[in-house]
């Protein structure tokens, strides 16, 4: 196999709680077709506590701009887009349910779909359980509850963390990071040409020194 024909492994790494994730699975279409790419759902929740951060939705003039955004790119994009009754909820269920069914587009999708094409409750055992059947997914409750598919939950999200994964969605690609829906062009731009982000404005940048830092706390 030739250097142009190789397997490029790429992670795309979400939360079924993130409305970008929902306007981002489009997109894993333009993805070349070298492109190896693994679906590893984590829970968002633990990424912001590794970092010390709080969520959009924690700050009540950014939860009210980032909702209104979403639901403005959604209608750009020419996508449907219908809010879940209360946000954020309780993704463990739903995630463990994508990983149930495999950690592929499809249970991604589904569930993703199902959450902000359709405003649906993941939360609901009888939501749960109908997705549960439609990706094929015999007595959720129990699989739902298999202490491996908790593991692979918690083994995904460390994996992020340890890889500097600080929010949801992210492609992973090599050692390069490309966080947020409205990163997936840049994302194109590194699997076309990764000698663009080696010159050397981007290497001085990696190593830009801190100048003033805010107090912890503060």
């Amino acid at each position: 196999m030739t250097a142009s024909t190789a397997r490029v492994p790429v992670s795309w790494v979400f939360d079924v709680i993130s409305p970008f994730a929902y306007l981002a699975l489009p997109r894993l279409r333009d993805l070349p077709a070298h492109v190896e790419l693994q679906v590893v759902p984590v829970l968002l929740a633990a990424l912001l506590d590794h970092f010390g951060q709080r969520g959009p939705a924690e700050i009540p003039s950014k939860r009210r701009f980032t909702y209104r955004f979403v639901l403005w790119r959604a209608r750009r994009l020419g996508l449907p887009l219908r809010m879940p009754p209360a946000h954020p909820f309780n993704p463990l269920a739903a995630l463990r349910l994508v990983i149930a069914a495999g950690s592929d587009l499809r249970a991604a999708g589904t569930v993703l779909q199902a959450v902000f094409g359709e405003g649906r409750d993941a939360t609901d055992p009888a939501v749960i359980a109908e997705l549960a059947e439609q990706l094929g997914v015999r007595d959720p409750e129990h699989a739902l509850a298999d202490p491996a598919v908790k593991q692979r939950l918690r083994d995904n999200t460390l994996w992020a963390s340890a890889r500097g994964v600080f929010g949801v969605p992210t492609l992973v690609i090599g050692e390069e990071l490309f966080w947020g829906q409205d990163a997936f062009d840049m994302a194109l731009d590194y699997l076309a040409r990764p000698q663009s982000f080696a010159d050397a404005e981007m290497c001085r940048i990696d190593s830009l020194p801190i100048a003033a830092a805010r107090a912890a706390g503060k």
